[in-house]
């Protein structure tokens, strides 16, 4: 079919059910469609994209000859693929093929029909117009490498990084703590089935240091990504532990004879640490870091006291940085969350009443490894008698998050019951909006604490003070809030007040999502390709996240996602090769005069300069066509497959006219 010069256009309008047609006046545009010069024949179908609407196309190809394809029916994003393999199932080459969007751009965002009719001949007659220029294009296949990068060592990134390592590949495992673990390592025991965290997480991160396909490489980070899908060159920094990892044995000597303590992240700044350390008993790997900036030897050049005490001279002060560089065939970013920091928020009174904790605090002070060895305790040492729960803080909230986090309703049960396991007499009080408790054994779970005797107290809290307004207050926290439901606003005395803050991205998801080229959505989490048909994938081909990073989830879903988007991984490495599109800039060398600037503006360094001829030349498998070199080139010289001029130019002037 190709080379054929006078274009023969099918044109196909989709009902889509109702979507369009309950609408758009399918039968109007196929009449309109019909009469536009070179099209061949016009039809409708109830859904195009299903089997016998695809079979319409290909008859129509075999039996009238025809040589071009227009679609109009939904997203591109959706369906073009599914067409243009139609197209070739026929003989037809794909890219002879042009799609109308009529669904999310006309029917679904107009409800005057007529209006919304002729808005669909219009994109119909522009797609007519542009496809009579096409030309046929050919994709280029290449190899893939065998490896997978996996950022972040989270229990997202550690089920990936399993999953991928499981089907024999290759996997560089890129953490920028000193250990993997994440926010699950925190964590005292998981809801609804109350698990032990670290006994159920323990178990994988010890895997992930031992299997022979893993190469972990914690206390590092992505400095740079460049190449092409299947064919990733990633730079990493990693950064020196100042300890030599070959030697060092985890004895925990230089970390007890270390005289300076510092707040422990890990415990939340709750219980203090070492300035040589490792974060938590479990760390993988369990080898010390020097934080620099409080040890004494590189803030004051004195101590030493670790480098004298090690038993295997592990210690090396003079360790430095090292840049690595890796090739890897697919890329899954699973970098994770932070909490919401409630001290905005000053009504809460979080950093000003020193027995106002977030949910993360309490975590640790649960926990029989965290600063208080489990013993829930207020600042003075003291068992608190009550006890608030905040929901919400941060979530579903204009100001701050609009989205609901997902996990805070739920971890907040799980506070009062393991309060109520701790501390028998203990009143425990919940304050809510309403209760999300969405997932498997959840409702179970919330009904258990309400039988536990738990008093659950629907309305928004205005303030917590310390203001004391009758004798049974003083020295207490107050909390004032309505009660929905009674249509009361009360005071509450308690000594502890427990706040669910939001989930949200980490403060360098933006700078990560430029190292990898990904796009964000409106809350700042990672933008996945498609909510429902692409959760796992990004509009960067090869590039997968999953995990908290893309969205609140819990951890049942973030290890589903871990492991779906490790599926995609091996499904692109076990193709053996990839199809990079033909969307590329061409070199007309006789015009192109080597000035460079295309060169210098090209995002992707796929742009260099012949020195002897004097001319641009194109590294195709780099290439993202994002057309930047087209519009800086001042001679003219390149084109852009598949947008020419003379393409986009049919198309626009349809739409001007």
């Amino acid at each position: 079919m190709e080379g054929v010069e006078k274009p023969r256009i099918g044109v196909y309008i989709c009902h889509c059910g109702t979507n369009i047609a309950g609408v758009v006046n399918v039968k109007e545009v196929v009449r309109f469609a019909s009469k536009l010069r070179d099209v061949e024949v016009a039809r409708d179908y109830t859904y195009m994209c299903s089997n016998p609407g695809q079979e319409l196309i290909k008859r129509d190809i075999w039996e009238l000859g025809v040589n071009r394809v227009v679609v109009a029916s939904c997203s591109p994003s959706l369906h073009e693929k599914t067409f243009m393999g139609t197209c070739e199932e026929a003989g037809l080459n794909p890219f002879l093929f042009q799609m109308a969007n009529i669904r999310e751009q006309v029917s679904w965002v107009h409800e005057n029909s007529f209006e919304a009719t002729e808005k669909a001949k219009k994109l119909v007659e522009a797609a007519v117009n542009r496809v009579r220029n096409h030309e046929s294009l050919h994709i280029k296949k290449l190899g893939v490498v065998p490896a997978v990068l996996v950022v972040g060592g989270g229990i997202t990134g550690i089920e990936a990084a399993l999953k991928v390592a499981n089907s024999g590949k290759k996997v560089y495992l890129v953490e920028r703590e000193p250990s993997i673990g994440g926010h699950m390592a925190q964590l005292d025991k998981t809801f609804p089935t109350l698990d032990c965290s670290s006994c159920i997480l323990t178990p994988k991160m010890v895997e992930v240091g031992q299997h022979e396909n893993i190469e972990l490489l914690t206390y590092s980070e992505v400095l740079g990504v460049s190449g092409f899908p299947g064919n990733f060159k990633v730079k990493i920094k990693r950064k020196a532990r100042h300890v030599d990892m070959d030697k060092c044995t985890g004895c925990g000597l230089c970390q007890e004879k270390c005289p300076t303590r510092v707040p422990s992240e890990f415990n939340c700044g709750l219980g203090v640490r070492k300035a040589i350390y490792t974060p938590f008993p479990q760390a993988v790997p369990n080898v010390p870091v020097i934080d620099t900036e409080h040890c004494l030897h590189f803030t004051k050049g004195v101590c030493g006291v670790c480098e004298r005490v090690c038993p295997v001279k592990a210690i090396n002060y003079e360790q430095l940085d090292e840049t690595l560089e890796v090739e890897v065939g697919a890329i899954i970013i699973a970098t994770g969350f932070e909490v919401f920091n409630p001290s905005v928020m000053t009504h809460f009174g979080y950093g000003k009443y020193e027995n106002v904790l977030t949910g993360l605090e309490f975590e640790r002070m649960c926990s029989p490894s965290g600063p208080t060895g489990g013993k829930i305790l207020l600042r003075n040492g003291r068992e608190p008698g009550r006890i608030a729960i905040i929901h919400c803080v941060g979530s579903r909230d204009e100001n701050y998050h609009e989205y609901c986090s997902r996990v805070c309703c739920m971890y907040s049960m799980k506070h009062a019951h393991l309060i109520r396991e701790k501390l028998p007499n203990a009143k425990i009080y919940e304050f809510y909006i309403d209760i999300r408790a969405f997932g498997k054994g959840y409702e179970e779970f919330f009904n258990r604490v309400l039988m536990e005797g738990v008093t659950f107290i629907r309305g928004k809290v205005a303030e917590v003070t310390d203001y004391a307004e009758s004798p049974e207050e003083e020295g207490k926290l107050i909390v004032k809030f309505e009660d929905t439901l009674l249509g009361l606003v009360r005071r509450l005395p308690v000594d502890m007040v427990i706040l669910a803050v939001a989930v949200e991205p980490r403060k360098d998801a933006e700078e990560v999502a430029k190292i990898f080229g990904l796009s964000l959505s409106g809350d700042g989490f990672f933008l996945e390709k498609h909510p429902k048909l692409a959760p796992v994938g990004t509009s960067v081909e090869g590039v997968f996240v999953a995990g908290a990073c893309q969205g609140p989830k819990d951890i049942p879903d973030s290890v589903a996602q871990g492991s779906a988007a490790a599926a995609e991984a091996i499904s692109l490495i076990d193709r053996g090769e990839v199809e990079i599109e033909p969307f590329t800039p061409e070199i007309d060398e006789n015009i192109c005069v080597g000035c460079g600037r295309c060169i210098a503006v090209c995002p992707q360094e796929a742009l260099t300069l012949d020195e002897e001829r004097k001319v641009a030349v194109l590294e195709e498998a780099f290439c993202k066509g994002c057309g930047m070199c087209v519009a800086s080139c001042p001679s003219q010289a390149i084109t852009h497959k598949g947008y020419t001029a003379r393409e986009l130019l049919a198309e626009i002037d349809t739409l001007a006219g």
